[in-house]
């Protein structure tokens, strides 16, 4: 996710390749053997559509971006007067479409980022891992992350004994037939498991004094609204001076929020997670990246967005090149996947 933050620093396309290829090499060498590592292949094609999505706007609707190398001229619809300001057709520049690339490389590399982060973590252990002040996100998220995987095992199970007793499984009708018990059995399996956390005590909350909830409150609104005011001041230039100021102010509020939040909830954690040396690491690494990339968009603009017009070839930054390579670091000092095993019986005679 900090490589993610350190992509919408920069539009050097050669740096956001070198974080494309970090955050993969990371994924390739550490992604568990589990359903949703499989996640990051489907990342890859979002990121690729969105970098075709970008071009064929840019090519369709024009750019603002002036140029002279003009590649083709296309033909040009004529709009009314109340769309002055967007085109159909017409010139296509080189320089339109390399700043159209750029913009769309940044965004697919984010997502490519985001994709690795889904591949890499354990869902269930993020899902322990949250605060006590957010419990009832906690049900809901069981409920969710249950529902699907029981949704498609059933499916496969109903087609497959529709098959064997050759009745088609295909097609609006087969979707028909096996649609009402596929929902019914996952979502009936979905409410049992809640109705279990909750028998169990995990929706159960303390008396706190009107106060604490007041304040609770209040921080965490408070610390939202400065978590977003703070986000929008680092990505314009005008708020480069109070962006980050306002967002470290409301993350420490929302925190604070939470913690206090946490005191109304009455519940255990069974063999909580370590946090060790490793992990420190690990975070450390990616929060490296992101602040030596922040630290270079404002010391080096040139270099980490390289101009279009005129139309030169980008160059590689060293110092911000190598600061990029830290993000390697969890793919050597964290324990490597255990191998898949084969658990099927031998069959018996």
């Amino acid at each position: 996710m900090a490589l993610g933050t350190a992509a919408t620093r920069t539009t050097n396309p050669l740096l956001l390749t070198l974080l494309i290829t970090v955050s993969a090499y990371v994924v390739a060498t550490r992604r568990p053997h589990t359903p949703w590592s499989r996640s990051y292949g489907a990342f890859l094609k979002l990121a690729l559509a969105v970098i075709l999505v970008r071009l064929a706007f840019a090519v369709l609707l024009g750019s603002p971006i002036p140029g002279t190398h003009t590649l083709v001229h296309l033909p040009e619809v004529p709009l009314p007067h109340w769309a002055q300001g967007i085109r159909l057709g017409g010139k296509v520049t080189a320089e339109a479409l390399t700043f159209a690339l750029y913009d769309a490389l940044r965004l697919a590399t984010l997502l490519i980022c985001v994709g690795a982060a889904n591949a890499l973590a354990n869902p269930s252990r993020l899902l322990k891992s949250l605060p006590g002040a957010l419990y009832e996100l906690g049900v809901a998220v069981v409920v969710a992350l249950t529902f699907a995987p029981h949704l498609i095992a059933d499916v496969q199970r109903l087609r497959a004994a529709r098959r064997l007793r050759g009745r088609h499984d295909k097609g609006i009708r087969g979707l028909l037939q096996v649609g009402l018990p596929v929902l019914e059995g996952a979502l009936e399996r979905s409410v049992a498991l809640a109705a279990a956390m909750d028998a169990r005590g995990y929706g159960r909350t303390a008396q706190v004094p009107p106060a604490v909830r007041r304040t609770t409150a209040a921080l965490t609104l408070g610390g939202l609204l400065g978590v977003c005011a703070g986000t929008y001041g680092l990505l314009t230039a005008e708020g480069g001076t109070y962006g980050l100021p306002v967002l470290l102010a409301g993350v420490a509020a929302a925190l604070a929020g939470l913690w206090l939040g946490g005191r109304r909830t009455l519940r255990t954690r069974y063999r909580p997670d370590p946090w060790d040396v490793r992990a420190w690491l690990v975070t450390a690494s990616g929060v490296a990246v992101a602040a030596l990339l922040t630290l270079a968009a404002s010391r080096d603009p040139a270099a980490l967005h390289p101009g279009v017009v005129p139309l030169v070839a980008p160059t590689l930054p060293l110092w911000p090149a190598a600061a990029v390579l830290i993000g390697l670091l969890p793919a050597f000092i964290t324990p490597a996947p255990e191998a898949a095993t084969d658990t099927r019986k031998e069959p018996t005679t």
